[in-house]
């Protein structure tokens, strides 16, 4: 019988054909004593794979589900629209191996290149310095190494001892659960170590509105957090965007009612449009492609204003619901955000 050594959990409605891509990638990975576990709603059947139903409740409680049912000591979690490298699980394999007290493992998410263009535009968003905010850039791009308090289970490794000891992901929180399992993580004194060499794509929601769909279910949540979790929430990073909403909206207002602020108004409008110049220029240079350059400024000033504007509600909300994404069962794919 196979050893295993690391558990891969996928959480799924069900099964996409993104998904199908993401194993297919996982069999080729060089570190072979590993097993795959996939939690959908309803009973299916995938070749090669250990598949559960669990009904419709959030990703969360999938992944939680997952984690009981694996046999490796390494829990390694993935969404069903991101594959890895061949060398993902080996690499993040060495790295636990340099010090027990690393207790998981990350790495960047990449847009794939093969994305259309509405989706490599939401790709840059994540990408840029000025888009991505106070999530940081390196979950989407290249970067050294480092250590980190939060990050996303599109691309998370953990040591199912010390999943275990925090309780798991809270069912209580989507999108977010990640966030607060790596904040109990920290609190006990652990490591979560990114390194670029832990490396999957993922596949963008296309802009606009699912790309806007998905930034408003972060902002409620993150908002949320910054009120409950403020040590890695209550972030100069998240809470500009809501400066920069309703500054607007109400310099917008100020400007008609006095003539006189219109010069300041237009001032600062214009300034931070010309740092969204600068800050794309990265996609002249690398795509080479006019269209996706406007298109990738007017995606980070959507993103600004959604966000902006959902972060305060989500403050200010007692609970926050968590409801899965819909299905389009006959298309197999995911509707919307």
């Amino acid at each position: 019988m196979k050893k295993i050594e690391i558990s891969v959990i996928i959480p799924v409605r069900m099964i996409t054909p993104y998904l199908r891509e993401t194993i297919d990638c996982l069999k080729r990975q060089t570190f072979k004593e590993f097993e795959i576990i996939i939690i959908t709603d309803k009973k299916e059947k995938f070749k090669g794979v250990r598949v559960f139903n669990s009904g419709e409740p959030t990703p969360a409680y999938k992944r939680n589900l997952g984690a009981k049912r694996s046999k490796g000591r390494i829990l390694a979690f993935l969404d069903d629209d991101s594959y890895p490298e061949n060398g993902w699980l080996e690499n993040a394999l060495g790295i636990f191996k340099e010090n027990s007290r690393i207790s998981a493992v990350c790495g960047p998410a990449l847009t794939p290149p093969k994305d259309n263009i509405f989706q490599r535009a939401s790709g840059w968003v994540w990408a840029s310095w000025l888009g991505s905010g106070g999530a940081g850039v390196y979950r989407n791009r290249i970067a050294p190494r480092r250590e980190v308090e939060d990050f996303p289970s599109v691309n998370l490794l953990i040591k199912k001892t010390d999943f275990n000891l925090v309780g798991g992901f809270d069912v209580n929180h989507w999108p977010g659960e990640d966030t607060k399992l790596c904040l109990d993580l920290v609190k006990l004194g652990k490591k979560i170590i990114y390194d670029p060499s832990v490396l999957v794509y993922h596949h963008r929601r296309a802009v606009f509105l699912p790309h806007l769909k998905q930034i408003g279910r972060y902002a409620l949540r993150r908002g949320h957090f910054a009120k409950v979790f403020p040590e890695t929430s209550m972030k100069v990073g998240y809470i500009l965007p809501s400066f920069f909403a309703y500054g607007l909206l109400i310099g917008l207002f100020v400007s008609l009612l006095f003539p006189f602020f219109r010069i300041v108004f237009l001032f600062l409008f214009s300034f931070y449009f010309l740092l969204l110049f600068l800050a794309n220029l990265e996609v002249l240079t690398k795509d080479r492609n006019l269209f996706l350059f406007f298109l990738v400024i007017f995606s980070i000033y959507l993103t600004h204003f959604t966000y902006g504007l959902l972060f305060p509600w989500g403050y200010f909300q007692k609970t926050l619901q968590t409801v899965p994404r819909e299905v389009d069962s006959h298309k197999m794919m995911y509707v919307g955000g």
